[in-house]
């Protein structure tokens, strides 16, 4: 997030897009509740009419993959009628020009037959965003989990700026992170690109300094490879050994029977991981990690807070903490590492390294975190970034996009759209969860369609169905919901049985590597 939460209570405007927030962040989705009802505007865009619509002057029923028409067509509306915020555009944005130029292309009544919005309400959208600065931007999955995500986060970006949005309180973009520290991961190099910090791997600077801090030479000044590569070099032997830290992989990629046999094939595979998953069951070695609350360690939300995570009681057996183990392996490769505590790797060796955190130290998270970046111990932590329109590059630069359609679209065989997301009451795939007495509340996937669908394939609310897909099928109960639009089937992939990614498309974002679980085509039948 390029903003904090602690701003959502003082925001006059929110627009949300690809965010089920109620289900995926509810503690997020309270404070804009809580914001709403002090009389911030709040505007929804999604497939489904979740709960969080409820609360919006505005809600709109995007089709599903369709964002970047429909972004791109705001941002037409925006330089047509002359409400977009020049004089920020010129002062601190460059490549005005192409982002015209590609926008043009997508006036409301040419966008409106690719997105599903009416033309009258992307004009009523661009103009209340307009009239409303700053707004708040929040994203989730919903925009990132495309063939084309990268463009769907371009064409937010795009139109922050446009609007003059970035780099004020109560602005900016703010992508809700999906799991719990995928932001601290990210800070700490669990990225091929990047050593901590995001610092490139390609700079000779950040090598040689990497090098150095490290005491080893031949670091690599290439970009690694990324999980879908990882799984398909596994039967092609070009991925030998397999180490899975905190992943189970096997419920939570898509297609999941290609996953399998792509973990069946490695040579030699190791999960460290808290319990037994679907994944741990191809490992020939299983590492017992310790769980957060056995551990002393630190946590990065959304917003950029580093915070500390304290221990409260020992892990059982030989579970021992992930840094430990990660050690212990390093001293059998001949590597003696010295820090003997997550406190000590923080403050002597992050926090050296990479400048963003080098005022973040463990005595002064004491309370409620800080936000990087914090260069120095004097620093109060950042709360917003690129403040006043000044970027990190120097000027914002605008990069338009184009509108691609997902790479499976509905047919006579396959008429349907399924999208995939989670539900409250499960996180993930119930590693945890389903062992905390929740499945109580949600004991089995659901797969959630329209009435009009229900009623003319004679399904009612219960019944058991079969989804199938290009790729497998699964049986589960029919979900009977107002909340879905017609053509459109939703489901999570908590579960084993029933598991959405059975059936999911194993694509990509050509960049990100994101897949693309937003969309697949499926049908499905009543099962006598």
């Amino acid at each position: 997030m390029t903003n904090s939460f602690s701003e959502f209570a003082k925001a006059k405007m929110f627009f949300c897009i690809g965010t089920n927030m109620t289900e995926a962040h509810p503690v997020a989705s309270y404070f804009v509740k809580q914001a709403v009802q002090k009389g911030a505007g709040l505007i929804v865009v999604d497939p489904r009419r979740h709960a969080l619509a409820d609360h919006a002057k505005i809600y709109a029923p995007l089709k599903v993959g369709t964002d970047v028409a429909f972004l791109n067509a705001l941002m037409h509306v925006l330089i047509k009628e002359n409400l977009y915020d020049k004089e920020y555009v010129t002062n601190c944005c460059e490549n005005f020009d192409a982002l015209k130029a590609a926008v043009d292309k997508y006036p409301p009544e040419k966008a409106s037959k690719i997105c599903g919005v009416s033309e009258e309400m992307i004009v009523e959208i661009a103009r209340t965003l307009a009239a409303n600065r700053p707004a708040m931007v929040c994203y989730t999955l919903g925009i990132t989990e495309h063939t084309c995500g990268k463009n769907n986060v371009m064409s937010v970006a795009n139109l922050q700026m446009l609007l003059g949005n970035v780099g004020r309180e109560c602005g900016g973009v703010n992508p809700l992170r999906g799991q719990n520290n995928v932001q601290g991961a990210c800070d700490m190099a669990a990225l091929p690109n990047v050593y901590p910090g995001y610092q490139k791997v390609t700079e000779p600077a950040m090598k040689e300094k990497f090098e150095k801090a490290w005491g080893v030479t031949g670091l690599s000044d290439k970009v690694g490879i990324m999980i879908p590569d990882m799984l398909e070099g596994l039967p092609k032997k070009k991925v030998r050994a397999f180490y899975v830290f905190g992943e189970n992989l096997a419920n939570s990629e898509p297609n999941i029977a290609h996953v399998e046999k792509c973990l069946e094939s490695a040579e030699f595979l190791v999960c460290q991981d808290i319990f037994p998953t679907e994944t741990t069951r191809f490992a020939d070695v299983v590492l017992p990690a310790a769980a957060w609350g056995e551990n002393e360690g630190t946590f990065t939300s959304s917003e950029r807070r580093v915070s500390m995570v304290r221990k409260f009681k020992s892990p059982p057996g030989k579970a021992m903490p992930n840094w430990w183990i990660f050690k212990q392996i390093a001293k059998r490769f001949g590597q003696e590492w010295k820090s003997e505590s997550a406190r000590e790797i923080w403050d002597h060796e992050l926090s050296v390294e990479a400048p963003a955190y080098g005022g973040i130290k463990y005595a002064r998270i004491e309370n409620d975190g800080l936000q990087w970046p914090c260069p120095n111990v004097e620093h109060p932590g950042t709360f917003y970034l690129h403040r006043d329109g000044k970027f990190t590059r120097g000027k914002g630069m605008f990069m338009p996009v184009e509108w691609t359609p997902p790479a499976e679209v509905p047919d006579n065989e396959y008429p349907f759209v399924l999208s995939t997301g989670r539900r409250l009451y499960h996180y993930h795939t119930r590693t945890q969860t389903g062992r905390s007495g929740m499945d109580a509340i949600l004991p089995e996937e659901t797969a959630d369609i329209s009435p009009q669908d229900a009623q003319r394939l004679g399904i009612v609310d219960g019944d058991k169905i079969k989804v199938s897909s290009r790729r497998n099928h699964v049986q589960v109960k029919a979900r009977v919901s107002d909340r879905i639009p017609p053509g459109l089937v939703w489901m999570a992939f908590h579960f084993r049985e029933g598991n959405a990614n059975w059936l999911t498309n194993d694509v990509f974002d050509p960049e990100t590597k994101t897949a693309e679980y937003k969309a697949c085509a499926v049908n499905i039948e009543k099962i006598a």
